[in-house]
């Protein structure tokens, strides 16, 4: 069944409760956790209660990477725990350089995967970025 539902075929409807499945996770004071793993997502480049200006995307990817190593380390995590992050990037032709400059000073050495994608734009008008993650726990 396992195999069925990887392949993405159908698999009945409840046969996973039948067999008493159920997701592992629980809240770790931000990011998700489940077993070893860290899921952290929607860290915003901008937040007006923080910040009363937007900035520029060196900003604020400084300040998304910022609340990400600090919701990492409350979890009992960090930064050199990172296995994958997701950016996505109002204005990637501009913005793409500035950030990864950035990007680069909180992850040094051992970098993750990462993929990104050109976004027009996101609810609160003047966020450039939106950064997610996938880290562990040991």
């Amino acid at each position: 069944m396992f195999q069925a539902a990887a392949l993405g075929l159908a698999v009945p409807a409840g046969a996973a409760a039948q067999e008493g499945w159920t997701p592992k996770k629980e809240s770790a004071g931000g990011p998700i956790r489940s077993g070893h793993l860290l899921l952290l997502s929607g860290i915003g480049g901008w937040y007006p209660e923080r910040r009363p200006e937007p900035g520029d995307v060196k900003q604020q990817t400084s300040d998304a990477l910022m609340i990400m190593k600090e919701s990492l380390s409350k979890a009992g995590s960090s930064m050199e725990n990172v296995l994958k992050v997701s950016v996505a990037l109002v204005d990637p032709e501009n913005n793409w350089e500035p950030m990864n400059e950035v990007y680069n000073t909180f992850f040094p050495k051992n970098r993750p995967a990462r993929s990104y994608w050109g976004a027009t734009g996101f609810r609160r008008r003047g966020q450039l970025l939106q950064i997610d993650c996938i880290a562990y726990v040991d």
